[in-house]
């Protein structure tokens, strides 16, 4: 049995203070108790930690080193995509583990409980396909045995360079599958997490709809069955141009006119949403995987998450190209962007809930829902995912309420993430994951190793 104490928790029913909560060896909460005498564990401010709904780990290598213009004065997401096909040439299934390890690490230092990892790269350079299909898919597995990271694995089908089913070119090639091979690599992928702890997952995701072919999405829904399937949809200007040219419809109407949603599919970015799409995408169950800081990066667009919220939309929050692995400044982001659209202030804020709040609130939600994780609320029966702030930190002194949240969101950083549990494994004491030296070490070589890839 481990114990937990906080001065203050945010509980599933709201704040409360001298939070005792008893974790049960399986990971879950087995007890809850507030106003209790100090006990166990003690840490400031306890609240749940959500999962990371979209990270591509090998991508964190590449960080820092796509910030020059390419040769056209419109550089855009299509060249950094060049870029990116480049340097994961040189990725060997070693580099891939180590680089999967430390961005698991960065994740739980910065307060998420869980990765949810869409896995696109799984060949070898030239496209042919290692001894196990799934050899790839084995290295992002170790890679959470290794951190202690809660892991929902969504292995990637990637068979098309465009909607016109064009081959996929050199940089695309180590991730392409026909559906058959696809199938290989989902069981293999399956029993690739057998041995992990009972909390990870499995999932589907095809890519996108330029790398399937839209008549085989009711193929991967029969395939995911009551499991997550993720997609990415309707990111960039070029690819809703190329979709409507292709089916007649902009991407948001052809999934909303040939799927049935529900809260298991999570489509990521949807920064390029006419008012029309944003309402029926919302209103169809369906969970937006936002990641504000790559789609700041790579100039994706504005996600319009006051119309989503206003038509009863959810949210979950990801990392994706891990090129700055950072919760609260995911949060702040997407809030920020709002208002400069929109010259507004806390724009996602409600009459009862302040911003951090609602946007905290809502990730944990999202993010248990699209990892098939049993998260998100600091409750008996539930896992025990939790991040504590350090009640001592400077912005922290004299809050509370929900104006912690605002002031952990807003004012201050993760460094005030003193201490994070996943499925009760305590893998973050004092801001520092307990494996922090060992991992950075294995990441150092391998970058050593790489060099100027780019």
């Amino acid at each position: 049995m481990t114990i937990v104490w906080a001065e203050k928790a945010l509980l599933e029913t709201g704040w409360a203070e001298n939070v005792r909560i008893e974790i049960s060896p399986e990971g879950l909460i087995r007890s809850v108790e507030a106003n209790a005498p100090a006990d166990g564990h003690r840490t400031g401010v306890l609240l749940p930690a959500p999962a990371n709904c979209h990270s591509h780990a090998f991508q964190r290598a590449m960080a820092g080193l796509t910030e020059r213009r390419g040769p056209n004065a419109s550089d855009s997401f299509w060249t950094w995509r060049q870029l990116m096909f480049r340097f994961l040439d040189r990725l060997t299934p070693d580099h891939v583990e180590a680089i999967a390890a430390f961005v698991q690490m960065e994740m739980l230092e910065a307060g998420y409980s869980a990765n949810v990892e869409f896995h696109y790269l799984h060949h070898q350079p030239g496209g042919t396909p290692y001894a196990n299909i799934a050899e790839m898919a084995e290295r992002i597995a170790t890679a959470s045995l290794t951190t202690g990271m809660g892991l929902t694995l969504l292995p990637v089908h990637y068979q098309y360079g465009g909607c016109d089913k064009r081959a996929l070119g050199p940089g695309q090639i180590r991730f392409g599958n026909t559906l058959d091979a696809y199938a290989e690599l989902h069981a293999r992928s399956a029993e690739a997490i057998a041995h992990l702890p009972a909390d990870c997952r499995i999932g589907v995701a095809p890519h996108s709809l330029r790398a399937v072919a839209a008549e085989d999405l009711a193929h991967h829904a029969n395939m995911a069955g009551g499991n997550p399937l993720h997609m990415h949809l309707a990111e960039q200007i070029a690819e809703v141009e190329e979709i409507v040219a292709a089916h007649g419809k902009r991407p948001v109407e052809l999934v909303l006119d040939t799927m049935e949603l529900d809260a298991r599919h999570c489509f990521i970015h949807c920064t390029q949403m006419q008012s029309h799409e944003t309402e029926g995408l919302a209103r169809s169950g369906a969970v937006s995987g936002l990641c504000p800081i790559t789609e700041s990066s790579l100039g994706d667009g504005i996600f319009d998450g006051v119309r989503w919220f206003d038509n009863g939309g959810s949210i979950a929050v990801g990392s994706d190209s891990n090129i700055r692995i950072s919760l609260s400044e995911e949060l702040r982001t997407l809030d920020y962007s709002q208002r400069l659209r929109d010259h507004s202030r806390a724009a996602l804020a409600t009459p009862h809930k302040s911003t951090g709040r609602r946007l905290f609130d809502a990730v944990n939600a999202g993010g248990a829902s699209v990892s098939a994780r049993n998260n998100g609320a600091l409750a008996v029966g539930k896992l025990a995912d939790m991040m504590g702030l350090d009640a001592d930190s400077v912005d922290l002194i004299g809050r509370t309420g929900d104006t912690i949240l605002d002031c952990y969101i807003f004012a201050g950083d993760d460094r005030m993430v003193s201490d994070v549990w996943s499925a009760g494994r305590h893998m973050v004491t004092d801001g520092r994951h307990i494996k922090r030296e060992a991992i950075v070490s294995a990441y150092a070589r391998t970058m050593k190793q790489l060099g100027e890839a780019i």
